[in-house]
């Protein structure tokens, strides 16, 4: 069979979309080579769902395309430029270590970008070496599973592959590339890059590629630059409430992480938060909270007025009208932000319908664990299982008294107890990516070449919501540290 044939019974469908918007937004560069890939994890479900062949993948042919060694028949390999707000300070950007190889269309005529991280220099790699070490790559693929798991929307991991090369951080680290697919790489970051070194044109050409790719329902609207704004906002606010109801912290949420479609992006220095603190942050380098875990809501805004800002010229042909537009949109995301949490919470304790009363009976229990240094997760698996005892808060008069405000609650409601306690399982996972729990996992995969940790711990978050025995030795909360738990932006 031919080097040809190989590739092509893989199941590579690609298409180039992007490659046809204005060259400004894109180089075209091609990976550089690796001296030894080898398969280190493959995503067989993932696969699939694309329409590829596993055991095409694991081929020779096949790993050498997920290092970047060949382009499969129909790739268009290209680096994206964007800009960004980083803490705050605008800078250019791009894909550094990133090359899109294509758009692979699925059997189910869906279309995702296939990524590749890792995979060398690049036009935007300011001094960077275009690589990246195998802990940060295997990372990224444990928490975007994870967070796909959770039924969180996520850019997702197809496969890892070392490249038989060290790179040099700390120190001589292995080197890898992920393969990563997203419904898109579009970012807040990429209409800013476009604003301010693009024409008008190019702005509306991006606008609508973004519509077309994400939001055909209003492209015939009205105004559909306007109910482009406001269709991001949605998902944003959908996305946020997601991670906020799970405990998740992203860590580094600069606008050139927000992607357009509503997908969690890059997984540097995100955690999952273990005992509840509004307060809490994990990445080394946001020393003053910006991006804190109860920062999120307000940050995401923040970028989505970034992103307004670049729609101005398309939103109406006055600027203080458009200016007005774009501060209705915003104010509606906090709007919309906070009922989808408001309703995430309330399925976290049973409850259906509304009472004016729940936000306040939800605030009290967040409160107390708070005081308490209860841990997130397990408080509301606790209250799910009616094991009282396993809360932490047991035997306090004041959690004796939310409890009692809760079960009368619950009795008011025309619902049953067991239906609430079904709707309380179905919202309460069993198991997060415990960081210890990832730690051990890396490790292991790292420094001792046994993936077999990592492999139990995926087994485990793939049905979070299961409580399956198995699952048990994940749910136990970590011992306590004297040093806090620090995350690095590795990916």
């Amino acid at each position: 069979m031919s080097e040809k044939q190989e590739i092509i019974n893989t199941g590579w469908n690609f298409d180039n979309s992007y490659a046809r918007l204005p060259e400004t937004l894109f180089s075209q560069q091609k990976p550089t080579p690796v001296r030894s890939p080898k398969m280190i994890i493959l995503n067989e479900p993932l696969a699939a769902s694309l329409g590829l062949n596993s055991e095409a993948l694991r081929s020779k042919d096949g790993v050498d395309v997920l290092a970047g060694n060949q382009i499969p028949e129909g790739g268009l390999p290209l680096a994206q430029a964007y800009a960004g707000h980083q803490f705050g300070y605008f800078n250019m950007l791009g894909d550094g270590r990133a090359i899109l190889l294509g758009e692979q269309i699925t059997p189910q005529d869906e279309r995702f970008d296939i990524q590749l991280k890792g995979s060398g220099r690049t036009p935007y790699s300011r001094g960077g070496d275009g690589r990246a070490a195998l802990g940060p790559m295997l990372r990224e693929y444990i928490i975007s599973e994870a967070m796909h798991g959770l039924g969180i929307p996520s850019t997702r991991s197809l496969a890892v592959v070392t490249t038989g090369q060290a790179v040099i951080r700390d120190s001589d680290q292995p080197g890898a590339i992920m393969t990563r697919v997203a419904a898109s790489h579009l970012r807040v970051g990429t209409f800013q890059y476009i604003s301010k070194w693009g024409t008008a044109q190019d702005i509306q050409v991006l606008a609508d590629y973004t519509i077309q790719r994400h939001f055909p329902e209003v492209a015939a609207g009205e105004n559909r630059y306007l109910l482009l704004l406001q269709e991001v906002c949605k998902r944003q606010a959908e996305l946020i409430a997601k991670w906020m109801l799970v405990g998740f912290i992203h860590g580094v949420m600069n606008t050139d992480n927000m992607a357009l479609s509503g997908e969690t992006i890059d997984y540097g220095p995100c955690a999952f938060m273990d005992a509840y603190n509004p307060a809490t942050v994990f990445s080394s380098i946001d020393t003053h909270g910006r991006y804190s875990y109860e920062n999120q809501p307000n940050i995401a805004a923040w970028n989505l007025a970034r992103l307004a800002e670049t729609l101005l010229p398309l939103l109406h042909n006055e600027q203080e009208q458009a200016i007005k537009l774009a501060e209705k949109a915003i104010s509606d995301f906090h709007e919309l932000y906070h009922r989808t949490w408001l309703e995430g919470m309330r399925a976290k304790l049973g409850i259906f319908g509304e009472e004016q009363e729940d936000e306040s009976l939800i605030e009290g229990l967040l409160s107390i664990m708070h005081k308490a240094g209860a841990d997130y997760t397990n408080t509301f698996r606790a209250l799910t299982f009616d094991k009282l005892e396993d809360t932490g808060l047991e035997g306090t008069t004041e959690f004796t008294q939310w409890h009692e405000l809760w079960q009368a609650r619950l009795d008011r409601q025309q619902e049953s107890k067991d239906a609430s306690y079904s709707l309380m399982r179905s919202s309460n996972p069993a198991v997060i990516p415990r960081n210890h729990r990832v730690e051990e996992a890396l490790d292991a995969a790292v420094k001792q070449g046994d993936y077999s940790v990592m492999e139990r711990l995926l087994n485990a978050l793939s049905c979070p919501y299961g409580n399956t025995p198995e699952q048990a030795e994940y749910a136990a909360i970590p011992e306590q540290s004297i040093r806090p738990y620090r995350t690095y932006c590795g990916t």
